[in-house]
């Protein structure tokens, strides 16, 4: 379960330790060393700083917080990077999910929990603007943020490119003129599937980086697939066309 700790040197500790810490809310009008140093370290370990009102930390511990207050995830993140390591040399194509702006934690469970049955070996999240991994999150993937590997990137912009030079085609979901239904698209190779918020959608940069774009058929004119079911449609297709052709452990 994520927990929060509070104070200038339990904050601080936690994240030169590696402690999967989610997010750090440093006080408002704060200055000095103090400030520097967590400026610093949120900046070098891709930790999410917020600086928020004195009032808010107060009503968020009880305790000395020293205007420094951190919360712990429920699972640690790890870098892209180093989950490619395995993923390359696995003989299963990669198959990874990007989230742009899944801020609802328990649509970002949900799409854990389906990634993690249809063999998918990462779930990537930029920095900001992400659901947090605790145990709301948890309990909606129904234990699978605990198996299936995190990632957080500063960028998902520069996570999309980085995926690219290494031959994964990155396959957006939306309703734009070019989108093939998603069972046109081959997901047997190589693949990172890319989906965006509700409502707004996926970033137009994004859009314009991906190699295609998936749009699911409905039968009526009714709004649109919510995105956790959305991500569960594109995963089980990935899943159905690689088991036809034998592409999974």
């Amino acid at each position: 379960m994520s927990q929060l700790i509070y104070g200038h040197h339990p904050v601080v500790e936690a994240i030169k330790a590696g402690q999967p810490v989610e997010k750090v809310f440093f006080q408002q009008g704060l200055r000095g060393e103090v400030e520097r140093e967590i400026r610093l370290l949120t900046r070098e370990h891709g930790i999410p700083l917020q600086v928020v009102p004195r009032e808010k930390l107060n009503r968020l511990v009880r305790g000395a917080h020293q205007g420094v207050v951190a919360y712990l995830s429920a699972v640690g993140y790890r870098s892209l990077e180093e989950v490619w390591t395995s993923v390359a040399a696995s003989t299963v194509p990669p198959l990874l999910v990007l989230l742009d702006s899944i801020t609802d934690v328990r649509n970002f469970g949900a799409i854990c929990r389906s990634a993690e049955c249809a063999g998918a070996q990462a779930v990537v999240v930029p920095q900001s603007g992400s659901a947090p991994a605790n145990e709301e999150a948890m309990k909606a993937s129904a234990g699978a943020l605990a198996r299936i590997p995190l990632c957080r990137v500063r960028s998902l912009y520069s996570a999309v490119e980085w995926l690219q030079e290494r031959d994964v085609r990155v396959v957006a979901t939306g309703l734009a003129p070019n989108a093939q239904f998603v069972f046109e698209v081959d997901l047997t190779g190589p693949t990172a599937l890319l989906f965006g918020a509700e409502g707004a959608g996926l970033a137009p940069k994004l859009l314009r980086m991906a190699d295609d774009v998936a749009r699911i058929p409905q039968a009526s004119d009714f709004d649109s697939y919510n995105v956790s079911v959305a991500a569960g449609i594109c995963l089980y297709e990935a899943l159905r066309q690689r088991l036809s052709r034998n592409h999974t452990p």
